[in-house]
């Protein structure tokens, strides 16, 4: 059912994309903007995962360089039955992480130095486990698509008052290009965030299935809230279209849940997640105490 609402959600944000270029150029212009849909998604497919590690200067890591860190993600990776991912790590002290690529056999995960320094190597684990849990779920391309398109229907509005005004078989003429202008970006980022906040619940619940240590995520989830609050993230704050892409939002002057939220709440997360700890986690164990860099 998630990854159907996500679907649907996705082709919303295609015909979003349409209809903003019908707007401003009628058939003509809606022709184009399909054209640009189709360069936009298949760019993403083929190079979502590189552009957003660049953006934040994240640098690879192997068993040489982070011994434990990645043999966590090794052993994670084989409870949740996917290919092992790349593994990096971003120097930056706000405590954070994120998952990208096009699919289980390209993805990447990665975590901050602030993260590590802050979180206990169980919490750790199960931050890690969220993140593979997108990347089993596929919600990698998903997100970044969608982070692509608002990007793309944002192009637009900036484009669409000239237009609208330049075309005289544009519907409504230039007042369609004033509705495109104010209403497109408006629902781009109501669309996309829908998404993240979907995904986010549903990669919650898969990562403590793969950790089968849900209370740990929780109280990763609390620390990392309270630092994202407290460090900003630079990177970030000059590339908000990939806020969502994080298992916190690092933006700061966030709501909680609101509509305009990038994630959900994180107190209902918390919630849901201890919840789930007093059931049985058939199948699961919770991963062995070991000495590592987290102490």
């Amino acid at each position: 059912m998630s990854t159907m609402r996500a679907g649907l959600l996705l082709a919303a944000m295609t015909g979003l994309f349409l209809a903003a270029g019908y707007m401003i150029g009628a058939e003509q212009g809606m022709a184009i903007a399909f054209v640009m849909a189709l360069g936009m998604n298949a760019f993403a497919y083929w190079n979502s995962d590189k552009m957003v590690l660049s953006m934040y200067g994240a640098k690879p890591v192997d068993r040489a360089s982070a011994p434990q860190f990645h043999a966590l993600i090794e052993r994670l990776a084989a409870r949740a039955q996917i290919p092992m991912p790349k593994v990096y790590i971003i120097d930056n002290p706000q405590p954070n992480a994120f998952a990208t690529g096009r699919n289980p056999e390209h993805a990447a995960v990665a975590a901050t130095t602030g993260l590590l320094n802050m979180l206990s190597e169980r919490e750790v684990a199960g931050v890690m486990a969220h993140e593979l849990a997108h990347v089993k779920n596929r919600d990698t391309l998903v997100m970044t698509i969608t982070a692509t398109l608002a990007g793309a229907i944002g192009m637009l509005a900036n484009f669409a008052m000239f237009a609208g005004r330049g075309n005289r078989n544009a519907p409504l003429g230039a007042l369609g290009g004033l509705l495109v202008m104010i209403l497109a970006p408006l629902a781009a980022m109501l669309v996309q965030f829908a998404i993240s906040r979907t995904r986010e619940y549903g990669a919650d619940h898969a990562g403590a299935a793969i950790s089968g240590d849900p209370e740990a995520l929780a109280s990763a989830l609390a620390k990392i809230e309270q630092g994202a609050r407290a460090v900003p993230n630079h990177d970030a704050e000059a590339n908000p279209a990939t806020a969502h892409l994080f298992i916190i939002n690092p933006l700061h002057g966030r709501g909680a849940d609101s509509l305009f939220s990038t994630h959900p709440s994180t107190a209902n997360r918390i919630a849901k997640l201890r919840a789930m700890a007093g059931t049985s986690m058939a199948g699961y164990a919770a991963p062995a105490r070991r000495k590592g860099p987290w102490g």
